[in-house]
């Protein structure tokens, strides 16, 4: 039986910010327990909601020094859906509203984490063979690994897996500060090592000690071997290219089930929806007040409102877009000035724009059942779950072909009749414009094919199990 903790600074249902809690939450889950014990340890922090901190176990403490502090370490458990997680509690470090917030507070807090974490496995009656790591929060584990925990031979043997789901994220601080926060000696501030532009890189100390690093799509792990995508570790991610394997993120298929969601006015399946799918359609365009009318080219938006998502493209459109027969719904927050123009245009074209500047679980459900596209226009996209959402609901992805949105959703070919969603290439407003209007023409002239196009994307599998028998082959490799 191979042993695996996953080491996180976020899961579901506990906290979460983004992605990395989703795929935290539900990848542990999909192993073949037979062959695989998956745990997981989190921070404790004080945000939590007490539904959880209140199921939580005492384990055990112990003082630990970090450089020349000491400080204490609490261990708790509990058991959620069949997985076994911790948590490593520290009062001074996971106070706080939010789980981060400034890094030079971020880059201390995750360095106690990730020796608070190695610090505690004798104490867990588990010893790993396999630490898997995720994001920058975790990064100095792999460096801990081969540095003062190699001197105890209980931790000879663990490997380490280092995963990135977004480079753009490195936890980046002057090395000064860093040396005096970790207590690493000067021979690990070099350039092929932690040093990163004259300061010090979690992400990349992470990368260059661990046994092996994955990312979270085929085509995300090729694109950052290249300067545009790479955050300036593109160099590091060359090197590495052998030990670097990109697998699909998944979403949790009960979860978001069209066939059984509790948020969505009416319950569809593959078989059926070409009849019930339109129900939901008329029930949003009820609840936000957009005129009735089945024939609308209905288009969803779920996302962070950032540059990084291509709204800068959706804003030197969107007077266009709104000339065609179109409703648009968008759901999310983010950069004000995003916001601001979502709720311009709401205004400007009351009858067809819809901006609901929050974020809620159940509208966002609601936006996947009842739209007849999505729009998806990233600059770069790691891996991307939305687009895999809107698949699973029938709702037609339009997507730019960049990273795991390139590997999840095959453009529409009319004359193969192929295709799960339709795609753009260049990182160009018009281009998109133009996708967006091709679009349309099927769904108005062509409504057979549009249903084969919504048929296959529902019958497309990118449930996590797929993903866990790659991670597994990792895993068996190590």
């Amino acid at each position: 039986m191979k042993r695996v903790l996953f080491v996180a600074s976020e899961c579901v249902p506990f906290i979460k910010t983004g992605g990395l809690a989703d795929v935290v939450g539900s990848l542990p889950k999909c192993f073949d327990k037979e062959e695989y014990d998956v745990r997981v340890i989190l921070p404790k922090y004080q945000c939590m909601k007490e539904e959880w901190k209140s199921q939580m176990k005492y384990k055990a403490h112990f003082y630990m020094n970090l450089a020349w502090r000491t400080q204490y370490v609490g261990v708790l458990e509990m058991k959620y859906e069949g997985i076994q997680f911790y948590f490593i509690d520290n009062e001074y470090y996971f106070a706080g509203m939010q789980p981060y917030g400034r890094i030079y507070e971020d880059v201390e807090k995750f360095a106690f984490f990730s020796k608070a974490v190695l610090s505690a496995l004798p104490t867990l009656d588990f010893k790993p063979d396999i630490i898997h790591c995720h994001d920058w929060q975790t990064g100095l584990i792999p460096v801990f690994l081969k540095d003062r925990f190699r001197e105890n031979d209980f931790y000879w043997n663990i490997k380490s897996i280092m995963t990135i789901h977004n480079l753009k994220f490195q936890g980046v601080w002057d090395i000064k500060t860093i040396r005096d926060i970790t207590g690493l000696p000067e021979y690990y501030f070099t350039p092929d090592k932690l040093e990163f532009k004259k300061d010090a890189n979690y992400l990349k100390g992470g990368i260059v000690y661990a046994d092996a690093v994955t990312t979270v799509s085929r085509t995300y792990a090729e694109e950052i071997k290249d300067p545009f995508y790479g955050e300036g570790l593109e160099g590091l991610m060359q090197a590495r290219s052998n030990c670097l394997t990109g697998i699909v993120n998944g979403i949790d298929y009960e979860e978001y089930d069209p066939a059984t969601d509790k948020y969505i006015a009416h319950n569809y399946s593959v078989e059926n929806f070409r009849k019930e799918k339109i129900k939901n359609k008329r029930a949003l365009q009820e609840e936000l007040g957009l005129p009735k009318d089945d024939k609308k080219f209905m288009i969803g938006v779920v996302s962070r409102l950032t540059d990084q998502k291509g709204f800068d493209l959706i804003a030197y459109i969107m007077d266009e877009l709104c000339q065609e027969d179109i409703q648009l719904v968008v759901l999310g927050t983010g950069e004000e000035r995003y916001e601001n123009m979502f709720r311009h245009f709401d205004w400007k074209y009351n009858d067809k724009v819809r901006a609901n500047i929050y974020y809620s679980e159940a509208m966002s459900h609601k936006i996947y059942a009842s739209c007849d596209a999505f729009l998806m226009p990233s600059l770069f996209e790691p891996c991307g779950l939305s687009q895999l959402m809107s698949l699973r609901y029938g709702t037609v992805p339009i997507v730019r072909e960049t990273g795991g949105l390139k590997d999840t959703v095959e453009p529409y070919n009319e004359y193969e009749g192929t295709g799960t969603g339709f795609g753009f290439c260049n990182y160009n407003a018009h281009e998109m414009l133009g996708i967006i209007r091709y679009a349309k023409k099927i769904y108005e002239t062509k409504k057979r094919e549009w249903n084969k196009i919504v048929e296959r994307g529902m019958k497309a599998d990118f449930s996590w199990h797929a993903s866990a028998k790659q991670y597994e082959e990792i895993y068996k490799n190590l």
